[in-house]
């Protein structure tokens, strides 16, 4: 439990320095709920999930109001729904659009399980299930999606990413009048885990309890805060700094996630520790990074840094709770960063360079306005190449690219609040069509043989 002075010290941090809790995340089996039918299944769905989360807003906001922290998002995710319509995959439809129905009646923000785990091959159900995707996004509001395509153990399954790539470019045509905004809803990974609170990315996974709370903390404007408290700290003393920091956060998301468990009758899963940026100035982990001593983020040194800061992060959160999961590192999304935002405006971060820096990261390149043009191969390449920095370096990865239709370099699109907004940036024009069409599996590292 928090002592007094800590909760002194987190409401100070609330109130000057952007911290809040970005989601509680109510994860729920949906395996009891298979029934003979499609039309039966999402209704049962349904049931369970207006069932089961029918408190968290309200319990979220009295915690808020308890302790002062805001809690930005309620959200709830479910098993991977490919395998609840395995037997009637091209209806996963109606379950999705049940999913959503229950996501409007309980008054959360998203939704997240229109998933699929292919990541060594695609069964025909999954594929079927794959290709319904576009029109799901772009049917429903709050219905998020994922698909992860390898892992360090498996692979990278090249069939599947050559099959995604050509989702990405549906899903933004079916949802152009909104500039692609389905895409925003959807993201590919490598090695994605089972716990994870936060969207696009969220799914129940089935070695998971039967309802479970995962926490989401957040708190880039505090380590900024605590950053620039030390202008003259060698990276030592400052990486110290930034796990002091890290704790702080932590415990306030443990004592939030804990007691929200108890009052909606769910375990206790997980801290997710990852820094999330909003577009707010000062909610900025590009600003974190040029705290640390950069003129730009995307500058030579950036990827430095956004290790030491995520490594930092992660040791001061350890320590703080013994329930640490999900992803738990910096995000580096383009359009919810206003740092990031400003950067790519003037040109000091480019699509390479967020590569580079998803390395050492959570989670990958996200929320990236690409040309509207841009060929379902080349997206396909950009996954590939995102799925093999997760696969040798045996970390989560994920790409959440916009190919945003009518659009092109120097245009922008805005998707208005966290979502913010981002300029379109260039992809290089030479074909990958050869290499994605090869199709297979690119085979698991060396270092997976480990049994």
């Amino acid at each position: 439990m928090l002592k007094r002075n800590e909760i002194l010290e987190t409401i100070e941090m609330v109130e000057k320095e952007h911290l809040d809790i970005r989601t509680i995340t109510m994860g729920i089996s949906l395996l009891p709920y298979i029934r003979a039918t499609a039309k039966e299944t999402a209704q049962a769905v349904y049931d369970a999930v207006c069932k089961k989360a029918e408190n968290i807003v309200k319990v979220a906001e009295d915690l808020s109001k308890e302790y002062g922290i805001p809690i930005v998002n309620k959200r709830v995710s479910v098993t991977p729904v490919s395998l609840i319509c395995a037997p009637f995959p091209e209806q996963a439809g109606l379950i999705g659009k049940q999913l959503d129905r229950a996501a409007e009646t309980l008054g959360i923000d998203f939704l997240g399980g229109y998933s699929a785990l292919v990541h060594k091959s695609t069964a025909d159900y999954e594929k079927k299930f794959l290709l319904t995707i576009p029109e799901v996004l772009a049917t429903t509001q709050k219905l998020c999606s994922s698909v992860n395509v390898g892992s360090s153990k498996s692979g990278i399954n090249m069939d599947a990413v050559k099959l995604m790539g050509e989702v990405v470019k549906m899903t933004a045509e079916a949802t152009k009048d909104k500039d692609g905004f389905g895409c925003a809803k959807l993201v590919v990974f490598c090695n994605a885990v089972e716990d994870n609170p936060f969207m696009a990315g969220a799914f129940h996974g089935v070695g998971e309890s039967d309802t479970v709370i995962n926490c989401g903390v957040s708190g880039p404007g505090v380590v900024q805060h605590a950053i620039e408290a030390v202008p003259d700290s060698d990276l030592a003393d400052l990486a110290e700094t930034i796990k002091r920091t890290a704790f702080k956060i932590t415990r306030a998301g443990q004592l939030i996630a804990k007691e929200a468990s108890n009052r909606l009758n769910a375990k206790f899963g997980i801290v997710d520790l990852s820094l999330a940026p909003t577009p707010a100035r000062g909610d900025s982990v590009a600003q974190i990074l040029e705290a640390m001593g950069l003129e730009s983020v995307g500058t030579h040194g950036t990827t430095a840094c956004l290790a030491m800061l995520n490594d930092a992060v992660k040791k001061g959160g350890v320590m703080a709770s013994s329930r640490v999961g999900g992803l738990s590192g910096a995000f580096i999304p383009v359009s919810e960063d206003i740092g990031m935002i400003e950067a790519a405006e003037r040109g000091d971060i480019c699509l390479d360079k967020l590569e580079a820096m998803t390395a050492v990261c959570s989670v990958g390149l996200d929320m990236i306005a690409i040309p509207g043009k841009t060929s379902a191969s080349t997206i396909s390449a950009i996954i590939a190449d995102e799925a093999a920095i997760g696969m040798i370096n045996n970390k989560t990865t994920a790409v959440r690219v916009i190919p945003v239709p009518g659009k092109d370099v120097g245009q922008e699109v805005n998707f208005g609040g966290l979502l913010g907004r981002a300029p379109i940036m260039p992809v290089h024009d030479k074909s990958s069509d050869k290499f994605i069409s090869r199709g297979g599996l690119i085979p698991a590292p060396i270092h997976s043989n480990k049994n």
